[in-house]
């Protein structure tokens, strides 16, 4: 019952992740970070099984941040998107695989630009304007097919991200409480409060 959706404007992404920990009919948590840092320009949020999402978090931070040290460079976005599919492909072909559905969004300093990839449980990825993962998708998914345009702005963006809160109010079953709301853009990552959209 993940909720984790984000939106990719031409220099910046904006990412939102409910905080609850729900294991079927439980809460256990209810103020759990669902993003991880990767590097100062790129994080991936991550849903799915609670112990899979933090193995595979810690995994693949420890993996980029020990590329960092090795070669004095951060990877980019792509770079890093690219590495967590593999990753997930060969757990997948494994006797322990992940069931980890990520986003991962960043900046790329080299060329200016922000990119968005959705990456799935059976490391199927793509390069998207706009993601969503859980059942929230259902939802949100016209919600921002609607709205979002190529040229979108950071407060284009927060609009969107407040409509999409409205709808999951409105339509979804389950009131999420809270969300971690990141912002990746050419000075890096941040995190807003909901007032602040």
């Amino acid at each position: 019952m993940d909720a984790q959706f984000a939106i990719a404007g031409r220099d910046f992404v904006i990412s939102v992740t409910d905080k609850s920990v729900v294991n079927s009919i439980l809460k256990m948590k209810k103020n759990q970070d669902k993003t991880c840092q990767l590097s100062p320009h790129t994080f991936m949020s991550v849903s799915g099984e609670p112990g899979d999402t933090s193995n595979f978090s810690e995994y693949i931070q420890g993996n980029v941040k020990l590329y960092s040290v090795r070669n004095s460079q951060d990877l980019s976005p792509s770079e890093t998107a690219n590495f967590i599919r593999g990753e997930l492909a060969d757990a997948l072909r494994s006797r322990s695989p992940s069931h980890v559905n990520l986003l991962v969004a960043g900046y790329d300093k080299g060329t200016g630009e922000a990119a968005l990839y959705w990456i799935d449980y059976l490391s199927a990825m793509a390069k998207v304007p706009f993601a969503s993962h859980g059942y929230c998708g259902y939802f949100l998914y016209a919600v921002m097919d609607r709205e979002y345009t190529p040229d979108i702005t950071l407060d284009g963006a927060k609009a969107l991200v407040k409509k999409c809160f409205e709808a999951l109010k409105t339509r979804f079953i389950i009131d999420f409480a809270d969300y971690t709301i990141k912002v990746v853009d050419r000075d890096g990552t941040r995190e807003l409060r909901q007032d602040e959209l």
